[in-house]
C-alpha cells in the first residue's frame, strides 16, 4: 500500500453571508483512496484535534447521483472527466499541492465551505412539468414505436446527473447544457410531444430567472461533463425554443 503526502488548500467559509478564504493543510494518505475518502481522513484528523470538519457534498460515491462537486486545481471535478468521487489519489504525486474550492456561480450560492445550493436545477426541471400519458391498463411494449437510434440518443441526454460541473466550468456560469439535456431527452421521444413547446419555453425562462448566464460557446461544459453530454445538445434546446416561440 503506497503512501503520499500532499499539501491541501481548502476553501473555508462559515456561512453564506460570511467571507471565505483558502486554508492550508498537510495530509499523508493512501494512493488507493478516493478523493472524498481523503477528505474524510482529513476531517477525522480535524475533529480529533478539536477543529471544525470541512463541509462537502456526497451521497452514492459511485459516480451516479451527481451530489459530489468540487473545483480541484481550477477544474470542475478535477483532472479526469469523471465525478469527484471517482477521482483517486493515485492521480497525484508525493508533495503535490491541491487547491479545493466549491462550484462558483450566481445560481449556486455557497452555503458553507465546499457546499453550494443547487436547488436552481430542481426548479428548472420542475418548470418543465410532467409528461401527459394515458393511464389505466399497462400498454403493450411496442404500442408507441421508437426507432433504436432515436431512443439511444434520447437516453444519452437522459444520462445527465445534474452535478453542475457544466455551470462551474463555463465562463458565463451557464446552465445551458443541463437544461438542454432535460429538454432534448423528451423532445426526441413521442411521449414528450404534448408539452413540448411549453416545456422548452418554461425551462429556458426558469434558467434565465435563476441567474445563469448564456452559453459561451467555449465548450468547457462538454469537456468536464462526467456523462459526456455533447455541446450539440444546446443547439437542440435553441431549436426547440425557437419553434415554440414561433408557435
Amino acid at each position: 500500500m503506497s503512501k503520499i503526502s500532499v499539501k491541501l488548500r481548502v476553501w473555508r467559509q462559515p456561512g453564506p453571508n460570511d467571507a471565505g478564504k483558502l486554508v492550508n493543510y498537510e495530509l499523508t494518505t493512501d494512493t488507493h483512496a478516493s478523493f472524498l475518502e481523503m477528505l474524510d481522513q482529513l476531517n477525522n484528523e480535524l475533529v480529533n484535534r478539536g477543529d471544525d470538519a470541512i463541509e462537502f457534498d456526497s451521497d452514492c460515491r459511485e459516480g451516479i447521483c451527481g451530489m459530489c462537486g468540487l473545483i480541484i486545481d481550477g477544474v470542475a471535478h478535477g483532472p479526469s472527466p469523471t465525478t469527484t468521487c471517482q477521482l483517486h489519489m493515485r492521480t497525484y504525486n508525493d508533495g503535490d499541492t491541491i487547491t479545493i474550492e466549491p462550484f462558483r456561480a450566481t445560481g449556486f450560492p455557497i452555503l458553507k465551505d465546499l457546499v453550494v445550493d443547487r436547488g436552481a436545477f430542481d426548479r428548472i426541471q420542475a418548470a418543465g412539468g410532467y409528461v401527459s400519458v394515458g393511464t389505466g391498463a399497462p400498454a403493450d411494449a411496442n404500442s408507441v414505436p421508437v426507432g433504436k437510434m432515436l431512443a439511444e440518443e434520447a437516453m444519452d441526454y437522459a444520462a445527465c446527473i445534474g452535478c453542475g460541473a457544466c455551470v462551474a466550468a463555463c465562463p458565463n456560469a451557464s446552465a445551458s447544457l443541463f437544461t438542454a439535456a432535460k429538454i432534448a431527452q423528451l423532445a426526441l421521444m413521442p411521449q414528450g410531444n404534448v408539452e413540448r413547446k411549453e416545456r422548452a419555453l418554461a425551462m429556458t425562462a426558469q434558467m434565465d430567472k435563476e441567474g445563469f448566464g448564456p452559453c459561451s460557446n467555449h465548450g468547457e461544459c462538454e469537456a468536464v461533463c462526467p456523462k459526456g453530454i455533447p455541446i450539440k445538445t444546446i443547439a437542440i434546446m435553441k431549436r426547440e425554443w425557437l419553434k415554440a416561440t414561433l408557435g
